[in-house]
């Protein structure tokens, strides 16, 4: 399956989402001398000093190294190797509490840049924290009477005190799609805000009251004017830059719609063009193609073959 190789989607962790609700695990685990905290500011979080032969890894604090942060999170419990049933927070600073914890800027970074490199359990702890982090970001105030909100829930949910309203962490669900011919060539197109020579599968989110498998025909018509048919689930892969959850699929042409009838919408995407596996080798770098954290660039990856 696809979801065993890709980056964001791989995990070596207990969320523990029971102990969330004890109002005082917080406080209890930032005393506790056994609490690994990751610092994360501005979407970066701190890196590990490498030395030589050393692996890519995040720098997990002792939770008096940190300063009082205004959010902390309750990311869970490790399963695997010296974190396994530690207990883990992330620290959300801003960014005068992160240049003072550690001025070196290089030893920030952020998901996109750390994770090709990082291990599974560092990328699902990045992955997770991130994308809550964002979700505080977004929802410091109640979207019905504008109250700030307090934090809730070990850091996950945020509550209005005036509608006494919870508010809960989004994710927005996106379908991405791999169309092939009957020939087996695939399309691919090109965004317009990338370089004119990246091309990527067609992607796009689910509406309100919409299935996984209608949001796949419905955005490959509007992107393209091609009909597909037989979507057909692949993986998927959380994708927080700010709150996605990508959901792969295959399709094919559907009957009578010839290749070339393709109609780019000239807003979202300029170009489209089919390829067989052997074009797209060939291509080598006239061709830009999606990263390897990518839920994207491992589809695509797969469908070249052991020889991509």
């Amino acid at each position: 399956m696809l979801l065993d190789a890709l980056p964001l989607a791989r995990h070596e962790l207990d969320r523990d989402a029971v102990a969330r609700g004890d109002t005082g695990l917080i406080t209890r685990l930032r005393a506790d001398p056994a609490t690994r905290v990751l610092a994360l500011s501005a979407g970066s979080a701190l890196r590990a000093q490498q030395f030589e032969g050393s692996a890519p890894a995040l720098e997990w604090l002792l939770p008096d190294e940190l300063p009082d942060a205004a959010t902390w999170l309750y990311l869970g419990r490790g399963t695997a190797g010296d974190a396994e049933q530690r207990p883990l927070l992330a620290a959300l600073l801003s960014r005068e509490q992160a240049e003072a914890l550690q001025p070196e800027q290089l030893r920030w970074a952020g998901l996109r840049a750390l994770a090709p490199v990082l291990g599974d359990s560092d990328n699902a702890l990045f992955t997770e924290a991130l994308s809550v982090a964002n979700w505080h970001d977004s929802h410091g105030f109640c979207p019905r009477c504008g109250a700030a909100t307090l934090v809730e829930q070990s850091g996950w949910v945020r509550r209005c005190p005036v509608e006494n309203l919870q508010i809960f962490p989004r994710t927005d669900a996106a379908v991405i799609v791999r169309i092939t011919d009957a020939d087996d060539r695939l399309l691919l197109g090109s965004n317009a805000l990338w370089e004119i020579n990246r091309f990527s599968l067609l992607a796009g989110f689910v509406e309100p009251g919409e299935s996984l498998e209608a949001a796949v025909l419905r955005e490959v018509f509007e992107e393209s004017g091609l009909r597909v048919a037989d979507p057909r689930y692949l993986g998927s892969q959380p994708w927080p830059f700010p709150a996605s959850l990508m959901v792969g699929f295959s399709a094919t042409l559907a009957a009578g719609q010839a290749p070339q009838g393709t109609i780019p919408d000239g807003e979202e995407i300029l170009e489209l063009r089919w390829f067989s596996r052997e074009e797209l080798r060939a291509a080598g770098g006239d061709i830009l193609l999606p990263g390897p954290i990518s839920i994207a660039g491992a589809i695509i990856s797969d469908w070249l073959g052991a020889d991509a």
